[in-house]
């Protein structure tokens, strides 16, 4: 039972080990060169403020939001893709459906100005 589970554990151990490996030679032989800009924080795309507890624009969490809908959507195209021989001419026009209703959401999103940033 648990020689199933070696090829696994073998492959998460080669890849933390070169992970580190990986990470130690590029500390010890890579570049340094620190700057104040490279160390700066960077948040959101503008500068940070002194109060934490100032209001924030909602366009960031918008365009977050878009991104993850569409993102997430598209994604199921790869494993219908995979299995379209299987699941045959339902399955092409249900994901022709999907799609339409994709489409859909993507032009009255553009059409209402969620994708405008000014």
């Amino acid at each position: 039972m648990l020689s199933n589970y070696l090829p696994i554990l073998l492959f998460i151990a080669v890849g933390l080990g070169l992970g580190v490996l990986l990470l130690t030679l590029g500390n010890f032989f890579g570049p340094n060169k620190p700057e104040e800009a490279k160390l700066s924080p960077y948040e959101c795309g503008f500068e940070a403020f002194e109060d934490s507890r100032m209001k924030f624009d909602v366009r960031y969490y918008l365009v977050a939001i878009l991104f993850i809908i569409f993102d997430l959507e598209i994604a199921f195209l790869f494993p219908w893709a995979i299995v379209l021989d299987e699941i045959g001419v339902f399955g092409f026009w249900a994901m022709m459906l999907f799609l339409t209703i994709l489409v859909v959401g993507f032009i009255y999103e553009w059409k209402k100005g969620a994708l405008e940033w000014e």
